[in-house]
């Protein structure tokens, strides 16, 4: 039925197209004819009969603007009748057709036009007395008229794509005991077909948007890689927007396929934004939080690719339920109360922690049954100390080097003491309560030797708002490898009142300890 429709319009735009073409050709031998005759009053006589405004071709009258649109047939038909050869073309038909100029795309995205299609593809065909479909028809129309312009179009792509949120949140209900996620992350993001896109604005407002060139997924974590595009220089860029996208597999010709977009994040630019995390002889890293890194050219300020990091907890549904203004909010699930407790709030939390790049994993360890005491408190925060350097047994070889490696689309390279770090801390009944993606350095360490070990020390410190962590490690020559031999984790105890719903003065005599 959808090919007839189409085969129907095609013969329809070939007919008008050979009507204009006839009509060249019969301008163009009238003129051949008027300019093969030397004659001075054949050309007087054309020449005389041009109206004010026109200009001439060879002594004779070309078509004014007011003749060629006279020539567009379709563009002197009403509306309705418009309307009514496009209801009888499919969906990617109609998509394309909206490409065409503007009353084409007014159109082709009426709300009328998607609900009868969708209607027509996906609509239940309940029933209902015929009594009440009388009245619900006349009331229908306005229905339509009253959602936003594009709702039933989006819906209508939604349902082409398969888009069925019961379904991913049901899959996504399954939870690796290992790390404390949904195990099916990976797959349902694969499933929907979403990406990734970056959109800068620079100072003046003017807008350029990138397509992710590579992505590798880790255990809890994804990276993203911008590699390729004409960059600005990073001085010049006033916000960064991370969108989630999903695509529907439309057959159509045109380069932008239908689809919607989910705003990750947003990032101001300041003079204090960015910070310096490693280098090599060609470029300069520099972080953004929340988990981004910008490469940008030695002797230089232009980009030359952008890494994202992004923590698999509600990943999903933030690529996908966020609005175009707004990001999905993340919403902590709080563990029940418990007043008998008195170490509520201390202990049962379970960390798990991954050190990876963009092209291999480099080490993960999951962490049970920590705790910290009261007189522990230190400074406001509450230490939980994964690895403890005296104990041995508890330290962790990696299995590779801490290095970050990248690439544009001429050059690459790789940038020592660099890589990224996936952290999920749980509470007590396994709610994810600190969870965080960003890239991170390594630096040599002057302090703090070990005894147990022959070689150099080194440690990495990351902190933000929610939490920080403090990690050493320590390199072997004759193993070839780092060891972890400490890992601490610290958590505001503000945060950990608001979330266990605990008062914070009940707190203050145990940070008076210190």
């Amino acid at each position: 039925m959808a090919t007839g429709r189409g085969q129907f319009f095609e013969s329809l735009r070939q007919g008008l197209e050979k009507t204009q073409l006839a009509n060249v050709a019969a301008f163009v031998k009238h003129h051949k004819t008027m300019s093969a005759t030397p004659s001075k009053r054949r050309r007087r006589k054309c020449k005389s009969s041009e109206p004010a405004g026109s200009k001439s071709l060879g002594g004779c009258r070309a078509l004014s603007t007011t003749e060629q649109r006279a020539k567009n047939y379709i563009e002197r038909l009403p509306p309705e009748i418009i309307l009514r050869i496009l209801s009888y073309l499919d969906a990617a038909s109609l998509f394309c057709i909206g490409y065409v100029n503007k009353q084409f795309n007014e159109l082709a995205n009426s709300n009328d036009m998607w609900y009868k299609l969708y209607s027509r593809e996906y609509a239940k065909n309940k029933w209902r007395p015929k009594r009440i479909e009388k009245v619900t028809d006349g009331m229908r129309a306005v229905t339509v008229q009253e959602r936003p312009k594009g709702y039933w179009r989006r819906l209508f792509f939604r349902e082409m794509a398969g888009y069925n949120e019961n379904k991913w949140k049901k899959e996504l209900k399954a939870i690796n005991p290992y790390t404390g996620l949904p195990r099916q992350t990976e797959q349902v993001l694969r499933s929907l077909g979403v990406t990734w896109e970056i959109t800068l604005t620079d100072k003046k407002g003017r807008e350029s948007t990138f397509e992710q060139s590579h992505v590798y997924f880790s255990d809890s974590s994804v990276t993203l890689c911008w590699s390729s595009g004409d960059w600005p220089f990073i001085d010049r860029i006033s916000t960064l927007q991370l969108h989630g996208v999903m695509r529907v597999r439309l057959d159509c010709p045109t380069a932008n396929k239908p689809g919607w977009r989910s705003l990750i994040s947003k990032v101001e630019f300041g003079k204090d934004t960015w910070k310096a995390y490693g280098s090599d002889k060609i470029v300069k890293l520099r972080h953004i939080d929340p988990g981004i890194a910008i490469g940008v050219w030695r002797g230089q300020w232009k980009i030359a690719f952008i890494m994202v990091n992004l923590h698999f907890h509600k990943l999903v549904e933030r690529s996908v339920l966020g609005s175009s203004v707004c990001s999905y909010g993340l919403d902590e699930d709080r563990p029940p109360f418990d007043d008998v407790d008195p170490e509520y709030g201390l202990h049962g939390y379970s960390a798990h922690i991954v050190f990876h790049n963009t092209v291999k994993h480099i080490m993960s360890g999951h962490f049970s049954q920590l705790f910290c005491r009261r007189d522990q408190i230190r400074g406001g925060f509450i230490e939980l100390r994964a690895i403890c350097m005296r104990n041995m047994s508890q330290h962790t070889p990696l299995s590779g080097k801490i290095n970050l490696p990248w690439r544009t689309e001429a050059l690459q390279g790789t940038i020592e003491n660099c890589c990224m770090m996936s952290l999920t801390v749980l509470d007590e009944v396994q709610n994810p309560f600190w969870c965080v993606s960003s890239p991170v350095q390594m630096v040599l360490s002057d302090s703090e030797m070990s005894y147990d070990y022959d070689g150099p020390s080194y440690f990495i410190s990351f902190q933000e708002s929610r939490g920080k962590v403090r990690l050493k490690l320590v390199w072997l020559e004759e193993q070839n490898q780092f060891f972890l031999i400490k890992l601490s984790i610290f958590l505001p105890v503000a945060r950990v009142n608001r979330h266990f719903g605990r008062d914070y003065r009940d707190w203050i005599e145990f940070s008076d300890l210190s």
